[in-house]
């Protein structure tokens, strides 16, 4: 239900529910060459999977819309009014960043507790050598907590599954996803992350936690829920899609700040990762909501640290603190570091193809029915369980090292390195030490320093393999779930590895080797650089990491392109949400808007004083959001008297809706005062969606009446030349975050129609146009990204 045209050919199909799009290979064309052999029409497809459902996707109205009423409601602005809803923004940046931090904290002392006690308790049976015993109550406990997370998103919010990563980047571009930001979803959100992360999982809540950070944003800005939206004055600077961007964007750096205590990492990842507009105000108040976290997550740290928070104590914020060793090295060091960068970029491009084979299989076993999730999510869990408590078995004690104190190895408690497990006292199990614990304690492990006899290589080894087979088999069920904790955990075992295989060669403790595994993988999976550095320069605490963090980081991201998209884009692709690219495809310089439009149903327009009748005919009979108004007779203030057609501007679906329901008729065709315009409407009715035409009633003596459309069209619209080209336009399209961009004529001569056509975001996305346009040259340069699912 994409907004202009209604196509009649599609190249994305739904099959049992799954978006399937298939690539056309379009021959060569040279640049200069006409494209005379080409289909009816550009297709596209308005459906996308969000959730547990294939929805209709429409596109958000980030342009201003500048018809009378919006500017007269500007000018009589008055400086009180700007001071409050430049106040109303800063206080609802300070609003996300407690609420977040408060949400945080709650997760982390809950999951710490759940699985603080389930773990203690484990201890005592294996203790008491009642290993039976132990795994029943470890794989019990493990199946109801997954039980629970599963059952909420399965039957009260299925957007909830998942990070919700991908689909924020995707609403953030401009695409309105159905349901995401509600408050059953924050709520699912929140106590399913508990449960699946205190389950043992292989996943984590940094993914969540941006999803709801973003719900809260979302829902600030809304004043509420929908079923109880307060209405408070105040808020109506607020009911537009632009400024719930920039409330979601700095929801999103709050989350990411509040799962890594990382203030700027959270602002730059914002930036790198999931805006796609951005400016220098909103940066400050993404950086102010963030440091509002920061205060929060210590202030609870410190009160936690007296005991009130039962098992939570320095454990549960993601902090892997490794300051206390000195980082040095030499030339010979840059070889194993690049060689990091390269496994990095190789294996999660590798992470990330068998990611989408696993995921195409998923959806189908979801789409079987609510039973089918739920039995995959239970399926993972007993796996998991399975494997955490039965692997440690297979690994051989090993004596403690005589220098380190007798209260350190081994340990019998839930955290700590060198655990005692089943092995007899003096001795630790180096693989329990990794496996039974949570996997924020195992990250500490494998990131601990100076113990570089800690773990054999056959230990690391099968640790590597289980995260790897865990980290594919877990994402994608329907539970609350995060890919930066397993990919930490994937990269950091094979950095392990490289380092002890180093040994003597290298100056670089072991534990450090492990940080720059876990970057570059990261790197080679999510294509992030910038924002990945930082986070992890405040998740070490130390700054000497830098130059080869940055290594790392660059060639992995390297390596990684060269094979596929990253792991969010290839999301992306799945569930067909149609996310436009900040890089054109090189071929599209070879066509232009206009051929584009030749390929398209008539653009539908309207007079700007039009019959009720044709209105309602028009919007019964269409699925376009945005109409162009023509004036016809137009007498120019310059040149010829000769009556002129006139593009007046662009009127939205919505408004006319809205006209119809008010009912505001004319009995004769003639022009409205100022006045009649803003004694029927507000600036507020204008930002009201949600309408539809089937709830409009209109009599047959009120189909003869006509309406003066003027007042709420916005004579503004951003427009580009018939010959323009595709590359051009989708680069303007996407940066000024449009809905609708009018094409004209090239040249402006009596009887030439004003407007040519209208590009949307489905008329900009490569696979539809190469479904109209087979042979358009597809040179060596373009993304080989897109998928065939």
């Amino acid at each position: 239900m994409e907004e202009v045209n209604k196509f009649a050919e599609s190249t994305a199909t739904i099959v049992d529910g799954e978006a399937v799009y298939e690539e056309k290979d379009p021959e060569s064309n040279s640049l200069h060459q006409s494209l005379l052999k080409r289909n009816l029409t550009l297709s596209s497809s308005p459906l996308a999977i969000v959730g547990a459902k294939v929805s209709h996707i429409e596109s958000l109205d980030f342009e201003i819309n500048e018809n009378d009423l919006f500017k007269h409601d500007w000018r009589s602005r008055s400086k009180v009014q700007v001071l409050q809803y430049i106040f109303l923004k800063w206080t609802l940046a300070f609003l996300v960043g407690l609420l977040t931090g408060l949400i945080a904290t709650l997760i982390n002392v809950a999951v710490e507790n759940i699985a603080g006690y389930k773990l203690l308790a484990v201890i005592n049976y294996i203790e008491e050598e009642r290993y039976l015993m132990g795994f029943a109550y470890f794989a019990g406990a493990n199946f109801l907590l997954t039980l629970v997370a599963a059952i909420l998103c399965v039957c009260f919010a299925p957007t909830a599954a998942g990070p919700g990563i991908p689909e924020i980047k995707a609403y953030l571009n401009g695409v309105d996803t159905p349901n995401m930001f509600g408050a059953t979803t924050l709520i699912v959100k929140i106590i399913g992350s508990v449960g699946a992360v205190s389950a043992g999982l292989d996943l984590g809540k940094e993914g969540p936690l941006v999803h709801i950070g973003s719900c809260i944003a979302s829902l600030l800005g809304q004043g509420g829920p929908d079923n109880y939206r307060l209405k408070w004055r105040w808020l109506r600077y607020f009911n537009n899609d632009r400024d719930r961007r920039d409330l979601i964007t700095c929801g999103a750096s709050s989350g990411v700040c509040a799962a890594f205590r990382a203030p700027v990492g959270g602002v730059l990842f914002a930036l790198e990762e999931v805006a796609t507009w951005w400016r220098s105000a909103l940066l400050w108040r993404t950086f102010f909501g963030t440091a509002v976290v920061v205060v929060v997550l210590r202030a609870f740290m410190e009160i936690c640290k007296s005991g009130n928070c039962g098992l939570f104590g320095k454990g549960g914020l993601i902090m892997f603190d490794v300051s206390n060793v000195s980082v040095r090295y030499h030339a010979v060091d840059i070889i194993p570091v690049a060689l990091i960068g390269v496994l990095g970029g190789v294996l999660g491009s590798l992470y990330n193809h068998l990611l989408h084979k696993i995921l195409r299989v998923y959806n189908l076993i979801n789409e079987k029915g609510k039973f089918h999730k739920l039995l995959l999510a239970l399926s993972v869990s007993i796996f998991t369980s399975v494997c955490l408590y039965g692997l440690p078995f297979l690994a051989r004690c090993r004596p403690c090292d005589p220098s380190l104190p007798d209260s350190s190895c081994p340990t019998t408690g839930r955290a700590g390195n060198f655990k005692q497990f089943n092995c007899p006292k003096d001795y630790y199990n180096d693989l329990a030490t990794l496996l039974l614990t949570t996997n924020d304690d195992a990250v500490r492990n494998i990131f601990s320093i100076s113990t570089p006899r800690e773990y054999e290589i056959l230990s690391l080894i099968i640790f590597f393999a289980l995260y790897c087979i865990l980290g594919l088999v877990t994402f994608g069920i329907a539970v609350p779930s995060g890919l930066f904790l397993p990919i930490i955990l994937m990269g950091s075992a094979y950095g392990r590895m490289l380092g002890t295989a180093m040994g003597p060669y290298t100056k670089i403790d072991q534990g450090l080797y492990a940080v720059l595994g876990a970057a570059s993988l990261m790197a080679g999976s999510m294509r992030m650089t910038v924002s990945l550095c930082v986070i992890f320069l405040e998740l070490t605490n130390n700054l000497l990491l830098l130059p080869i963090t940055m290594l790392v980081l660059l060639i992995a991201k390297t390596v990684g392109d060269c094979f596929n998209p990253s792991i969010y884009e290839i999301i992306l692709e799945l569930k067909g949400l149609p996310f436009l690219d900040a890089h054109p495809e090189p071929w599209m310089r070879n066509i232009t808007v206009g051929e584009l439009a030749d390929v398209k149903p008539a653009v539908v327009t309207l007079s700007g004083i039009e019959k009720v009748g044709r209105i309602v005919e028009i919007l019964k009979n269409t699925t376009h959001n945005g109409f162009p108004v023509v004036d016809e007779g137009v007498v120019p203030p310059m040149g010829s008297r000769i009556g002129a057609t006139e593009l007046h501007g662009l009127v939205l679906r919505a408004h006319l809706v809205l006209v119809l329901k008010k009912k505001w008729f004319l009995q004769e065709r003639r022009r409205t005062e100022e006045w009649e315009v803003r004694e029927k409407f507000t600036s507020i009715d204008l930002a009201e969606r949600g309408v539809k035409i089937e709830e409009v009633m209109v009599t047959e003596d009120e189909m003869e009446m006509y309406v003066d459309l003027h007042p709420l069209t916005n004579t503004t619209p951003y427009t580009v030349v018939e010959s323009i080209s595709v590359a051009k336009a989708m680069v303007l399209f996407r940066q000024v975050g449009l809905r609708h961009m009018l094409i004209l004529p090239k040249y402006q001569a009596a009887g030439v129609f004003p407007v040519v056509g209208i590009l949307t975001r489905q008329d900009l996305r490569a696979h539809n146009i190469l479904s109209a346009f087979p042979h358009l040259e597809k040179s060596s340069g373009s993304k080989k990204g897109t998928l065939k699912l």
